[in-house]
């Protein structure tokens, strides 16, 4: 590792953490593996250090005694309805599964939320019965709409 970095999340994978890694440094604008620790020089992947869009993490490759829980997720911002479709859809593709609010398991067990800027805009609003029923209509939903959100900030 390159760059000394103080706190890293530690993500807990059975074996299959370098694919995993991978594919989500793909998917998240600003990510990058930063270093990949090998047994043998041929061997699987056992520490990977890397970042998603500048957040630093680890994963292990240590055995199925742990398994990812949603009391802990990765949240991703987004800016609007495509990337958050974008998102979605390649998280849950494979096996991933679908939660509600935004919530969301990927085929390797992890789970994340993928919030639309529009969703903490709205809540954060000054108009407390649009934010209502934004909430109401977010309640609802498994992806985030970003359009039925607006509809239901804009209802009068």
């Amino acid at each position: 590792m390159s760059d000394f970095t103080k706190v890293r999340t530690c993500l807990w994978f059975d074996q299959a953490g370098e694919d995993a890694i991978n594919f989500y440094v793909g998917l998240v604008a600003g990510s990058e593996i930063e270093s990949v620790s090998r047994q043998t020089p041929d061997g699987p992947a056992m520490v990977i250090d890397f970042s998603l869009g500048g957040t630093p993490y680890m994963a292990l490759n240590a055995g199925p005694q742990f398994k990812h829980t949603p009391a802990a997720s990765i949240c991703v911002t987004t800016q609007d309805q495509a990337e958050t479709d974008r998102l979605w859809n390649a998280l849950t593709s494979g096996g991933g599964t679908e939660g509600q609010c935004g919530w969301l398991t990927d085929r390797w067990g992890l789970s994340w939320q993928i919030v639309p800027r529009q969703l903490l805009a709205y809540m954060n609003s000054a108009d407390r019965e649009a934010a209502g029923r934004v909430q109401k209509s977010m309640l609802e939903m498994k992806k985030i709409d970003v359009y039925a959100l607006e509809a239901a900030f804009l209802m009068q």
